[in-house]
């Protein structure tokens, strides 16, 4: 296939370089410059969004929130303009479900199919091409790009319409940040109990509390490596959206909404390029006392 990537970053970068290593040719922007290491395999640098929508009958798009998609597809030259019937839209973002179900709706007067198809994995995934990919929208364009998707990621799931694959992200955002919580608060008490947290890790590594959040994150905040990995500032981005569309819902996260001040928490003091591991810190500023102690 022909496809248009918008996005070609930490995450996009590795996703596209799947797409060409598959025989596949990628038309690639962003507004820094396309890395070397795609125009290498053969990707094309393309001066807009909409000169990638022109060129690729599938347009990929890979960026951080729903204002930066707003604005890939319907800002000046953005994708919307390069559009022509028959195409299929696909972002791989993860943002607000309500407006995706808007911008779906926008692309389809166009004649084009839209899929929401938000990742989980991180950038160890991207690169892997384990990415879980979570879809939104119709069966025929699931279809489609499905070959697509099996080059990037691992768990390809068709949840439901338009909106639901977003949906589902946000989900999963919520359960990792609960999850990271809670593994922070039990290597944390284990630590200031006295006990070897690293020997309680590999413990609990063969019980019921066992996840690939205790394996992964436990071990960062063990070992204190809190380089992204995955970003605070972005899971902060997530959890708003949570909450956000909570509200709307007439929902109630009251965990969700501790996690998100937690991460307000390390933000607050620099920390919104951290890791979201280190959620950990805010944690341990509350009890005087590190981890790894």
């Amino acid at each position: 296939m022909k496809i248009g990537f918008i996005g070609v970053g930490i995450m996009g970068a590795p996703m596209a370089g799947h797409l060409l290593d598959g025989g596949h040719e990628v038309f690639a922007y962003d507004i820094k410059a396309v890395p070397q290491e795609l125009t290498d395999k053969g990707a094309v640098a393309v001066g807009s969004s909409k000169e990638a929508a022109e060129q690729g009958e599938v347009i990929i798009v890979m960026v951080p929130d729903t204002p930066h998609v707003a604005a890939a597809l319907f800002g000046e030259n953005g994708a919307a303009e390069g559009l022509s019937a028959g195409k299929t839209v696909v972002d791989m973002s993860s943002i607000s479900p309500v407006d995706t179900k808007e911008f779906a709706k926008k692309i389809n007067e166009l004649g084009c199919d839209y899929l929401d198809a938000p990742v989980s994995g991180g950038e160890v995934g991207a690169k892997q091409a384990t990415l879980t990919i979570m879809i939104g929208g119709p069966q025929a364009a699931f279809d489609k790009v499905k070959p697509l998707f099996d080059l990037m990621g691992k768990n390809i799931t068709l949840v439901g319409g338009n909106g639901d694959g977003q949906t589902a992200k946000v989900a999963n955002q919520i359960i990792v940040a609960l999850t990271i919580e809670a593994v922070g608060e039990a290597l944390l008490f284990a630590s200031k109990a006295g006990a070897d947290p690293a020997k309680v890790r590999e413990a609990l590594m063969g019980g019921f509390a066992q996840s690939r959040i205790l394996e992964l994150h436990g071990e960062r905040m063990i070992k204190r490596t809190f380089e992204p990995g995955f970003r605070i500032e972005l899971h902060q981005k997530d959890l708003n959206l949570a909450l956000s569309n909570a509200r709307m819902l007439g929902l109630s996260l009251p965990n969700t909404a501790t996690c998100q001040e937690l991460f307000n928490s390390c933000a607050a003091r620099g920390g919104g390029g951290w890791d979201h591991s280190g959620m950990v810190k805010a944690l341990e500023l509350m009890a005087d006392h590190e981890v790894s102690s």
